[in-house]
């Protein structure tokens, strides 16, 4: 399957590498396709790896992944143009934090609204769900974490976008809890707040969340 990523940083590398593992293309995407983090990262990950800009990773995509700073997806949208994304499954993987205060940061976007319902009204055709943003980085790929794999919580409006993307995370190595549509994208961008709260308080980032079942 081709995978576009938008974004280089940790995340997009972390999630374009991941892909590239498990048989994937991945073309990474940036506001410059020649920067020297995206190539050191395509010289790195080998032929399956690729870069381009925004606009060219979103079309490359059958799947296309927000791995940039949550408040910088609208201009990265922009950049791509949301043609490029009609009628394809969108991961978004991002929270729009704010940092300007310090930390922990606080959301950008809260109340009745989210980044992730953001970015549905700014492709409206496209199937947008949100998942990978209640983990850090370093254990999004085969966490291993004793108590057996923790959960990824995914939220869309999409059932078979949600079923794509759950068919991922299981390859990717996590359980899977469904909390609905996108606009429970409000709770689990905060639930990336409790991640870093808990992070701060423990001075440790290694954990993630599981639901347990009876």
């Amino acid at each position: 399957m081709r995978i576009g990523v938008l974004g280089t940083g940790d995340v997009g590398r972390t999630l374009g590498s991941a892909f590239v593992d498990l048989g994937h293309d991945v073309k990474m995407g940036s506001r410059s396709a020649a920067g020297k983090a995206v190539l050191d990262w395509v010289r790195k990950t080998g032929p399956k790896a690729s870069a381009g800009s925004f606009g060219e990773a979103a079309s490359f995509g059958e799947i296309v992944v927000l791995a940039t700073l949550g408040v910088a997806v609208p201009d990265a949208i922009a950049s791509a143009g949301a043609d490029s994304f009609r009628g394809k499954t969108v991961i978004d993987a991002t929270n729009p934090l704010d940092f300007s205060a310090g930390m922990p940061p606080t959301l950008a976007i809260s109340g009745k609204d989210s980044g992730g319902e953001q970015t549905q009204r700014l492709l409206p055709e496209a199937f947008v769900v949100k998942a990978f943003n209640t983990v850090g980085h370093a254990h999004m790929y085969r966490p291993g974490f004793r108590g057996g794999p923790p959960d990824m919580f995914i939220c869309g409006d999409n059932e078979d976008a949600k079923q794509m993307v759950a068919t991922i995370l299981r390859e990717f190595g996590w359980g899977i809890a469904d909390v609905g549509g996108i606009t429970a994208s409000r709770y689990l961008e905060a639930m990336c707040l409790l991640w870093v709260l808990y992070g701060i308080k423990a001075n440790s980032w290694d954990h993630a969340f599981k639901l347990l079942r009876k």
